[in-house]
């Protein structure tokens, strides 16, 4: 979707309320896809919400009621359809069976519309059947149940969020900012997906641990954290970083330190650094013109055979591939991807 000479309309996202909708992951997309806007100033997506039923009240599980001004049909005219998290999915969840009525409602959408779920909205992908045999993601706290509901699924309870291409699936709350960001990012690039982060106030990008949830996501105030350390690292990721010297920064011995960065961020020290120097190889691929042998060195990678190894492992594309794919200001298609993407999660 280019944004130069475009005449087109938006990208319509379309998002599916339902009885018992969380108002919270319900305002989620509407807040990241409302924002990003190409060159022109015009809006690169067009967010709008309906029901399974004709206009009219949604219950949430708030003390309060929605009203939505969009029927059924309009499923039909999606690009995009997001399903976030509902506690009345009754026969879905119980069952794994669609209601009459939801059936009747999903059969408006059209074939190649991208899917995409909040924590347990993926009830609602997984009984349409279009699951099966795919990985799929929901918070951990139900995602031993979805597994058992639905035995053909590949369910990772440990990450943020699973792109599987046309198909994506969140875990709960939280995360799925952090989806709906990765998908403005597949679109447009990094640079429209950071400044939808600032202006929403969020981390631009959460990606790479192994856990939805930690066991002390809060470090202890009388104990010695990681930031310090991380923050060193991240103003020199063009250089050789040791863990001791990390660890330094800390003034904690390696193993301390190590542990301490595991429990605080979900991943070992090294995992971290990898992730970071992808990230800023991908500014740099998308905002710079600096050859790949430049770009590999300025991001810490050292060489473009090692950079290219770690972003085919992150991405799925060489890193000329993505740089065709995403230029500052010139929008994209995406890059098809699938990942799994892992981090600190939180219950719905």
């Amino acid at each position: 979707m280019s944004s130069h000479g475009r005449d087109v309309r938006p990208h319509r996202v379309v998002v599916l309320a339902l009885d018992g909708i969380l108002p919270f992951e319900l305002g989620i997309p509407h807040r990241i896809f409302g924002r990003p806007k190409d060159a022109e100033g015009r809006p690169l997506y067009e967010v709008v919400t309906c029901s399974i039923r004709p206009p009219g009240p949604v219950h949430t599980d708030a003390d309060f009621a929605i009203m939505v001004e969009h029927g059924p049909e309009t499923l039909a005219t999606a690009d995009t359809v997001v399903v976030p998290a509902s506690y009345e999915l009754g026969p879905v969840f119980e069952e794994g069976v669609l209601t009459d009525e939801l059936a009747a409602a999903l059969a408006h959408i059209r074939p190649g519309t991208r899917l995409a779920s909040i924590c347990t909205g993926v009830y609602v992908l997984a009984a349409t059947g279009r699951l099966d045999g795919r990985p799929a993601t929901t918070h951990w706290a139900d995602a031993e149940h979805l597994q058992q509901l639905f035995p053909k699924i590949d369910v990772d309870p440990d990450v943020l969020f699973i792109d599987d291409g046309d198909i994506l699936t969140s875990a709960g709350v939280a995360a799925g900012i952090d989806l709906c960001l990765h998908m403005v990012r597949r679109d447009h690039g990094t640079a429209v997906a950071n400044d939808v982060a600032r202006r929403t106030v969020v981390p631009p990008h959460r990606d790479g641990g192994q856990a939805q949830y930690i066991e002390r996501p809060v470090p202890d105030p009388e104990q010695a954290g990681t930031t310090t350390a991380r923050a060193w690292a991240l103003g020199r990721l063009h250089e050789p970083i040791q863990l001791r010297d990390m660890a330094a920064q800390e003034s904690l011995s390696v193993r301390t330190f190590t542990r301490r960065f595991r429990e605080e961020t979900g991943v070992s020290p090294g995992q971290w650094l990898t992730q970071q120097r992808v990230e800023r190889a991908r500014h740099l691929l998308e905002s710079t013109d600096r050859s790949v042998d430049q770009v590999a060195r300025d991001s810490g990678f050292g060489t473009a055979q090692s950079m290219r190894q770690h972003l085919q492992a992150a991405l799925g594309v060489t890193p000329t591939a993505y740089r065709r794919t995403f230029r500052t200001g010139s929008g994209g298609t995406g890059t098809g991807e699938r990942e799994r993407h892992g981090g600190v999660g939180a219950p719905s």
